[in-house]
């Protein structure tokens, strides 16, 4: 079974990260707008990301990417262009504390839309898993 959570210590990895971002991200949007901090953010993303593709590019990898890869990878790039807008103006507006657990319930969100649009599977541990996270969510933002 281990073997198969190859996915695990790179998932960990990404919670610490997306941790930091938000505290990060706290403290870099304080006394600027929050759309001049998502901009800053994004271009830096931008230059990391293009510096990692630089480093480990395969010729004739680009010629690679299917039209239907090029259509969803455009779309995921425009939702997380909102959803940092969004995360920023809420950070800006409110405490890291409650707006981090919030921001968290798109995990709920994924278990839904993946079971309706992936056809993954939506068993009762998957729906209770989900259930405790929205309550976990719900009680950090208003306690």
């Amino acid at each position: 079974m281990l073997k198969r959570m190859n996915w695990l210590p790179w998932s960990i990895l990404s919670a610490l990260f997306a941790a930091a971002t938000a505290l990060l991200a706290k403290v870099g949007v304080s006394g600027i707008s929050s759309n001049l901090a998502t901009a800053i953010r994004t271009l830096v993303v931008l230059l990391f990301a293009l510096s990692l593709v630089l480093l480990t590019y395969r010729p004739g990898e680009l010629s690679s990417v299917s039209r239907k890869g090029w259509i969803f990878l455009i779309l995921s790039g425009m939702a997380t262009g909102m959803s940092w807008l969004c995360y920023f103006r809420a950070l800006q507006l409110g405490p890291a504390s409650k707006v981090a657990p919030i921001d968290k319930l798109s995990v709920v969100f994924v278990i839904l839309f993946a079971a309706i649009f992936l056809g993954e599977d939506l068993n009762a541990l998957k729906l209770a898993g989900g259930a405790l996270i929205a309550a976990g969510a719900v009680v950090l933002a208003f306690s």
